[in-house]
């Protein structure tokens, strides 16, 4: 069943259950792409920004009152995901969202009219573009719900689990503190470390990306809300864009404000990119964090075998008994998407042109993207993998003593030609360092106790 509703380019036939209208209907059959949609989050943003721009509407006197409040109330059904099901525009659709705020202005309008007692698709009574759009433009409205949705997904998604992965990891480190082993350069041989330093160094890495996530929200904050089209504020009220953001700040709980030039903030998505670039740090440093553990966990008994990983699943369906570092690949995977997404964002931000930057719907499609895989594959590996590392204790005192890098220590004593010297015999010998320097009286046992101790190496033995 349909029902025959009327925009500027004539009639179109609206699926007679549907709380869109006519210009999301022709979006519907326009853009037959991908069966992928904004998601949920982003359309929570959309709702918050109807419900500002009806409140800011009211006060100034534009919008009659009861209509308003209909508005609010139908925003706010669809910001507690009521309406979730009517957003059915393609996420690769027309230039600047435009589609995408008239769905919102389309079911907010049908539901504010079932609101008021009147049957959807009234739209003398409550127009999609002349009450709920009213002192808007998906010029402003499209490019401040990105800021919202990412603001609140980075919140509420990825800084928890951020901050679980770095707590898990100084946690590991404080566990491995004394556990001595190799350390590696050029996947060789080279002086030792702890597993605790190395457990260090990756927390540290994940403090860092959680600071440069919140440097990054401080551009995020920036909304063009009252900027209308292009920029320049047409249409919108006195002060309309304060009343707006005070209310936005107010429903979400953060602090957004009015951008330093709207312009800047329509053409460009310079804050889009930066959070995105961030993101794409993040997903590198932990590819190298996760490549880490696949290789000190392979084995167990022909790699290197210094940790172990939870086995969460058996590993093959060939070789029984295999088990995989699943989590680590699964993480890995999610973070080269992650670096994926930031081509296609820093794609779509350098190719706005002149007043408008219209590739917003890919840019929400891919940073919402990003902070929704990066939450998600964290927040597994947190579960499945990272409390359950341990360290094969002894294995990394043995592999630690057998280093021919423990040579090092020779240098400063006896030069750095006469110790790789003794570097060479060992390796031909099959002997440790200290067997060879004890066989050729250089030291004493006493003093290849003292000198040629791996922990002591570290700066770890106090």
């Amino acid at each position: 069943m349909v029902r025959i509703e009327i925009d500027t380019l004539g009639q179109v036939d609206v699926p007679d259950e549907a709380y869109y209208g006519p210009q999301t209907a022709r979006a519907v059959e326009n853009f037959r792409v991908s069966g992928l949609k904004l998601p949920s989050v982003f359309i929570k943003a959309q709702a918050v920004i109807k419900q500002a721009c009806a409140k800011a509407n009211i006060h100034a006197g534009k919008l009659d009152p009861a209509i308003g409040e209909a508005i609010i109330q139908a925003a706010s059904e669809v910001r507690q995901g009521t309406f979730d099901d009517q957003f059915v525009v393609d996420a690769f659709q027309s230039g600047a969202g435009t589609s995408q705020n008239m769905n919102a202005n389309e079911v907010i309008a049908n539901r504010a009219l079932e609101i008021m007692g009147e049957s959807r698709g009234r739209y003398d009574m409550i127009h999609p573009n002349d009450h709920v759009n009213m002192s808007q433009s998906s010029n402003d409205t499209i490019h401040s719900a990105i800021h919202i949705a990412a603001m609140e997904s980075l919140n509420d998604q990825l800084l928890p689990v951020l901050s679980l992965l770095f707590q898990g990891l100084i946690s590991r480190s404080g566990e491995f503190t004394d556990i001595v082993k190799p350390g590696r350069t050029h996947l060789q041989d080279a002086v030792p470390v702890t597993l605790g330093q190395e457990f260090g160094g990756y927390a540290r890495m994940v403090e860092l990306g959680i600071k440069r996530i919140f440097a990054s929200m401080a551009d995020l904050a920036e909304l063009n809300m009252g900027g209308t089209a292009v920029g320049t504020g047409l249409n919108a009220p006195e002060d309309f864009e304060e009343l707006v953001i005070s209310e936005v700040n107010r429903i979400t709980g953060l602090k957004f404000r009015f951008a330093q030039n709207p312009f800047e903030a329509t053409q460009g998505a310079d804050a889009i990119l930066g959070v995105s670039s961030v993101l794409r740090s993040i997903a590198v440093s932990l590819i190298k964090i996760t490549n880490d553990l696949r290789l000190l966990s392979s084995g167990p008994r022909t790699g290197i075998g210094e940790i172990n990983l939870p086995a969460v699943q058996p590993g093959s369906s060939i070789m029984p008994g295999k088990i995989n570092p699943v989590m680590a690949e699964m993480l890995n995977m999610a973070c080269f998407q992650v670096v994926g997404n930031d081509t296609a964002i820093m794609m779509a931000a350098q190719a706005g042109q002149l007043e408008l930057n219209v590739f917003t719907p890919v840019l929400a499609h891919n940073i919402l993207g990003s902070i929704t895989i990066l939450s998600g594959a964290v927040g597994s590996f947190n579960r499945q993998c990272l409390s359950g590392i341990t360290a094969n204790v002894e294995h990394c005192r043995s592999l630690a003593s057998k280093s021919l890098a423990l040579t090092t220590a020779l240098a400063p004593g006896i030069g750095y030609e006469k110790a790789a010297e003794i570097a060479h015999q060992a390796y031909r010998d099959n002997k440790t360092i200290r067997e060879v320097v004890l066989d050729s009286g250089l030291l004493t046992e006493e003093e290849a106790d003292e000198l040629l101790d791996p922990l002591n190496m570290t700066g770890e033995r106090t």
